[in-house]
């Protein structure tokens, strides 16, 4: 089944992957797996449910990593509403998972084609341990431009309830009712929930711009607070921001129009430019050759 070459390149991955289980099912013994309590977290995708005790299982090594990068990831965590689906450890247990299945599927496309190159496994490896993070981001700065999208939106709903006589907590129910979905009302909603159990309307709003950690809700936050602070019109530094904020969308949008003609260069040198080429000469050199 195996040839020589084969089998000497499975030998230092099996070997590999005995030193990995044994260093897991010890640490696992000191430390066992505790319990998930999911009650308040996002339900596990269907998908990774078959995988979820494995990765459980790979997230114990998490303990050693540096309290610097958990944090980081946290954050990034939050930043991407993953936060109740994954803690810090569960998703550095994904990077290894993805790194296994990488190296693994990999290996076997080269024995299919006869390769025995361990470059390409060791390759593999890196990419898989990367690429949850690049989706990780992906997904941020999605939710980041659905956020800024829809905040002059909710600004104009807010700022209608306070000029209307409501105060800032119920013109904050009124745009979460009628607002569009998306992750901005989602982040309103918590910051109802954190007013009602208390907080201050100030600390639930800087508490939302400290997850999001996005520099127009930073501004926003900012200028409630000085309204607050000052005692002028809410309504109307409100009807600025939005304003603002509306401006801002627009020119961004007029920036990445500019950016496209740049971006469609390499596509147009690289791909329609030689084909048109292979289309218009293909002809050409075939009556050459017949003449020839």
């Amino acid at each position: 089944m195996f040839n020589q070459e084969q089998i000497l390149l499975l030998i230092p991955l099996l070997a590999s992957l005995a030193v990995v289980l044994l260093v897991l099912s010890v640490t696992s013994i000191e430390n066992p797996i505790p319990s998930e309590d999911r009650i308040y977290k996002d339900p596990i995708p269907f998908l990774m449910k078959p995988l979820w005790p494995l990765l459980n299982l790979l997230s114990i090594p998490a303990q050693y990593l540096p309290v610097t990068y958990i944090l980081w990831l946290k954050d990034k965590l939050k930043q991407s509403e993953l936060i109740y689906l994954f803690n810090p450890e569960q998703f550095f247990g994904l990077q290894l998972l993805s790194c296994v299945l990488f190296s693994f599927s990999t290996w076997v496309c080269l024995n299919v084609l006869g390769e025995h190159n361990i470059n390409y496994i060791v390759l593999a490896g890196a990419v898989g341990l990367f690429l949850p993070l690049i989706s990780l981001n992906d997904r941020r700065k999605n939710r980041e431009l659905k956020i800024v999208k829809a905040l002059p939106i909710y600004l104009d709903y807010i700022t209608m309830g306070v000029q209307s006589g409501l105060n800032f907590s119920g013109s904050l129910i009124q745009a979460t009712e009628k607002g569009p979905e998306g992750p901005l009302k989602r982040e309103l909603m918590i910051v109802q929930r954190d007013i009602r159990a208390g907080i201050s309307r100030l600390d639930a709003m800087r508490n939302m711009a400290e997850r999001l950690d996005i520099r127009e809700i930073t501004s926003l936050v900012s200028t409630i607070a000085q309204a607050e602070r000052t005692g002028s019109d809410l309504g109307e530094s409100l009807k600025i921001q939005a304003d603002q904020r509306r401006i801002e969308r627009f020119q961004r949008a007029e920036a990445m129009a500019l950016k496209a003609p740049v971006k469609l260069v390499f596509p147009l040198v690289a791909f329609i430019f030689p084909t048109t080429f292979i289309i218009l000469m293909f002809p050409i050199a075939m009556k050459l050759r017949d003449v020839l």
